[in-house]
């Protein structure tokens, strides 16, 4: 049996549609200058710490037991209030005195006894149901002029108690009699209401329905039929309509049989929409005798009613539904396992079977529903897409086909697919489809819902679909952001819930049309290639759906939960181009400069050096390994200029080398060894000589040799940590005269002391006493 619904289920719909459009534009937060929510905290009382912004508050599901006008007093806006499921026993609408702008009330499901009347103008929406009344309370309708929807509940009808209602010009009336124990015959009243909602006792068979007058209204909606009730509603239906266009029957107690004696009243009366909800579960009989001449019936829905066939043919079943000359059929939650095609061409615009088992055999070959716009086929047994596809082909005017939920497959292998040629919507989410589906599609669809597959990637020799505008690839199996070569008019991309670390090169230069992309709650790895995705939103070329709070770095390890927006990455590193030109143009600087210190400072004329005096130390010590202190010889080496050779040989050689012999000098020209290069000769006697006399003068800086033994001795300075050198300043040395690579000398002058060759004759014996103590040292004897 369908399980029935309770009365809080029946009331909640109606109060779930108007608090959606009261509310649309109102954020429902929990405490903000609009709405406080304060449902389930226990309550014993109407808070006292309201904001006076409030327009929404609810407080529901608390233990309130009492209202007071000072409760509402300080929030003047108040607009919706909920106080359904407390424990209120006396209602004084005087307690909303100063709540003028008050619109929505709902009371329902507490413990309310007693009701006194007050004015309260603005309110239109009133639910007083699933309280403790024993008839029905009713306040005169100037009392509530506005008033649009009411709820009322009672465990006794009688007489005229809803006399006064005939008086209220309503949209909806409720009336919840779940509690009922007490109905006295002729006691309803004609209503002047569009919309009657009438909920019975669910185990009391209380015959209402013969005493129901319609009169101007429109809808009907009718809970908890069973028994008796069955057979009055037919009769009601064929007696007194009057001009009703709607009518809804939610968990209905019947057997085949009354449900089409119900179907086929129905159908000869004025009403268009037909609802049947939550109905017993039926076995369909034999009998084909069901009426399919003119009706007004234009929509027919049953669901949550399982059909079964058990003991007959089903043939007869679905004949009575596919027969029907109505533009809407829905039948879902009915475990259908098909349905025939209409023997001639039909009226249906819409068709519904979601949530049967329907296989691959539905409408196969089926020629006849040339008018169906939306065939929706949600939550079945579809297996084969080639076949649902061919099913299409006839329905010349379908343009919507829903077939999600299946188990939907197609194979490269297989032939192509045949669709019909008006399709423009295609949902085919949460199947077992693959890479391989792109291969059979519909060539002018325009919106392809692919969500929850098994897609990898778009195949690039798939047919291409030119009139694509939005594309749903979300919860597949994507590694990056799909290109857009074959759909040249795509506007909206969603391919969230992937694996996407990244869009891909063909992203960027085949997705120009596309003006808004979901890509939240993938692992991007954050890199040069996502930064130019990140700049196509910043320049406004591409909404991001979601935008920055699901959009986070997975990638690398160091950057993950890092939102999008904060990622940031050097334009050198991404630019290959602009990289390459900076290093070209660094390297071409550093070659300048380079070149320029080599013109500067002789360059090329130190490594030459360094490169002989490798090459003369490397066969030295190859010959004479021996320990270099042991080879000195001299006292001194002097270093001189030829021009200034008058000097050294005739005052500075004979005052150092007297007649005793302590001193020896090594003079080039009678010490360099034929034979040798002039180079290994400097450095054979610069290695062989205690000191190293440099005889300074501004001929000196302009002698190529002289620099030659310069280099060499404060080579040998810094080899062996020792002092060595002695310069002698025979004549002034203008700083500007002294060549650049000159720059040891320069820096051998301003740190080192040096001695001056004075003018003055009383100062010789000083100098020369000077000089023999700089050089002096006991040489080995030869």
């Amino acid at each position: 049996m369908a399980k029935s619904r309770s009365p809080a289920a029946s009331n909640s719909g109606a109060v779930f549609i108007f608090i959606t459009a009261f509310l649309k534009n109102i954020p429902l937060t929990e405490e903000t200058g609009f709405s406080t929510v304060r449902s389930n905290r226990f309550l014993n009382k109407v808070p006292k710490n309201l904001s006076a912004q409030t327009t929404v508050l609810d407080l529901s599901h608390n233990n309130i037991s009492e209202l007071h006008i000072s409760d509402f007093s300080s929030i003047l806006r108040l607009q919706v209030l909920n106080l359904a499921h407390n424990i209120i026993q006396d209602l004084d609408f005087s307690v909303f005195w100063y709540n003028v702008d008050l619109e929505y009330l709902d009371l329902s499901h507490n413990v309310l006894r007693t009701l006194s009347c007050h004015p309260v103008l603005s309110l239109r929406h009133l639910d007083l149901t699933g309280n403790h009344y024993t008839d029905m309370p009713v306040c005169p309708e100037t009392n509530m002029p506005k008033l649009q929807y009411l709820g009322l509940s009672a465990r006794r009808i009688q007489g005229s108690a809803l006399s006064a209602l005939t008086n209220i010009r309503l949209d909806t009336l409720l009336l919840s009699l779940e509690d009922l124990y007490e109905y006295r015959a002729k006691s309803i009243p004609q209503f002047n209401t569009k919309t009657i909602q009438i909920v019975f006792p669910a185990n009391k068979d209380v015959r209402i329905l013969r005493d129901l007058e319609l009169g101007t209204t429109e809808s009907l909606e009718l809970s908890n039929i069973h028994g008796e009730q069955v057979n009055e509603l037919r009769t009601f239906l064929l007696s007194r309509n009057g001009g009703l266009l709607n009518l809804t029957l939610n968990n209905m107690q019947c057997s085949w049989e009354e449900f089409i004696s119900i179907l086929q009243a129905a159908w000869e009366t004025t009403i268009e929409h037909l609802v049947i909800s939550n109905a017993t579960q039926m076995d369909a009989t034999n009998a084909d005798n069901f009426n399919h001449t003119k009706t007004s019936l234009k929509t027919l829905i049953v669901r949550q009613t399982v059909i079964t066939s058990i003991k007959s043919d089903p043939q007869h079943m679905y004949r009575i539904f596919s027969e029907m000359n109505i533009t809407a059929l829905t039948i879902s939650g009915a475990k259908l396992i098909h349905m025939l095609c209409p023997s001639k061409p039909s009226h249906f615009t819409y068709l519904c079977f979601s949530y049967n088992i329907l296989t691959d055999a539905v409408f196969e070959n089926c020629n006849t529903l040339t008018l169906l716009e939306m065939l929706i086929l949600r939550v079945n047994q579809l297996k084969n897409l080639i076949k649902v596809s061919s099913m299409t082909c006839h329905m010349k005017s379908l343009k919507y086909l829903d077939m999600s939920q299946n188990l939907l497959q197609y194979e490269d292998h297989e032939k192509g697919c045949s669709w019909g040629e008006n399709l423009v919507e295609l949902n085919l989410s949460s199947n077992l489809l693959s890479d391989s589906v792109f291969h059979c599609l519909p060539v002018n669809i325009q919106k392809l819902d692919l969500q929850s597959n098994q897609i990898s990637s778009i195949p690039k020799e798939m047919v291409e679909l030119r009139a694509l505008e939005e594309l749903n690839l979300a919860s597949n199996r994507l590694t990056d952001l799909p290109g857009c070569g074959q759909f040249s008019s795509l506007r909206l991309l969603n391919a969230e819930m992937n694996s996407i670390f990244t869009p891909s090169s063909e992203f960027y230069h085949t997705c120009q049309s596309i003006r808004e992309v979901k890509a939240e709650h993938n692992p991007f790895m954050c890199s040069c290639e996502l930064r130019v995705f990140i700049n196509l939103r910043k320049q406004g070329m591409v909404e991001l759906v979601g935008w920055p709070e699901s959009y986070l770095c997975e990638y690398p390890e160091y950057l993950r939960g890092i939102q999008l927006k904060d990622f940031h990455i050097s334009e050198l590193v991404c630019n290959t181009t602009l990289l390459v030109a900076v290093v070209l143009v660094i390297l071409v600087v550093f070659a300048v400069i380079i070149s320029f210190l080599c013109v500067y400072l002789d360059v090329p004329w130190y490594l030459k050096m360094m490169w002989q005096w490798t090459q003369v130390k490397h066969r030295v010590w190859k010959n004479k390994p021996e320990d270099i202190h042991d080879n000195i010889i001299f006292h001194a080496f002097i270093s001189y200029s030829e021009r200034d050779s008058d000097w050294v040989k005739n005052v500075l050689i004979p005052n150092l080398e007297k007649e005793d012999g302590s001193i020896r000098l090594c003079q080039h020209e009678r010490n360099f060894i034929a034979g040798k290069s002039i180079v290994e000769n400097i450095i054979d006697c610069i290695e062989k000589s205690y000191r190293s006399i440099f005889v300074l003068s501004p001929n000196f800086v302009q002698s190529e040799w002289c620099h030659y033994e310069l280099y060499f001795a404060h080579h040998k300075l810094f080899r062996e940590n020792t002092n060595n050198l002695i310069l002698l300043l025979l004549e002034p040395i203008p700083t500007h005269i002294i060549p650049v690579r000159y720059h040891k000398l320069k820096a051998l002058m301003a740190k080192r002391t040096y001695l001056e060759w004075p003018a003055e004759k009383n100062k010789h014996g000083l100098f020369w006493a000077n000089l023999r103590a700089a050089i002096y040292i006991q040489l080995p004897e030869k």
